[in-house]
């Protein structure tokens, strides 16, 4: 079993429209580095991110902000916790495991651009939806932290030997 493989299961059997970015996607494209999170880029529906609640909800995730989580399908609230508290992804963790899942609520590629060139990588019986390493080059661009630029250079070394393969 992987890290997370139980929510990704999940995720795959109830049809959450999702593709994986962060840090976790840069390990499955390639260049290995230490992540203790999942990071998705949800299609932002109140029926898909309701699935993604209840799952998280079932496997014991939690939320470290006094609401409830759910709100998070409302368009309304997203707006309001992007444009007010800054917010760029709602965290879910499993206390005492290092796990933690954030839903990404704003970012420079959408969901629907994120779809468009998926990769999909195959890790035991489950076919994950990968972002693009061009379009997490170009989420990674916009952080401005440390670790996503040493991210870029490793994204740009693979992305350059899969052209010369």
């Amino acid at each position: 079993m992987f890290f997370y493989e139980e929510v990704l299961k999940a995720f795959q059997k109830q049809k959450v429209k999702y593709v994986i970015v962060g840090g976790f996607a840069v390990n499955l494209l390639g260049p290995m580095r230490t992540t203790a999170d999942l990071d998705i880029l949800v299609e932002m529906s109140d029926d898909n991110l309701g699935k993604i609640v209840k799952i998280l909800k079932k496997q014991n995730y939690r939320i470290r902000q006094p609401i409830d989580p759910i709100k998070i399908a409302d368009e309304k609230n997203r707006k309001d916790w992007i444009k007010n508290k800054h917010m760029k992804a709602f965290n879910f963790y499993k206390e005492n495991e290092l796990k933690e899942v954030d839903i990404v609520i704003e970012s420079p590629v959408s969901f629907e651009e994120a779809r468009k060139d998926v990769i999909w990588i195959k890790v035991d019986d489950l076919r994950l939806p990968v972002i693009s390493i061009n379009k997490l080059i170009k989420m990674k661009k916009k952080t401005g932290r440390a670790v996503d630029k040493l991210d870029i250079e490793e994204l740009k070394k693979i992305k350059k030997l899969r052209e010369n393969t």
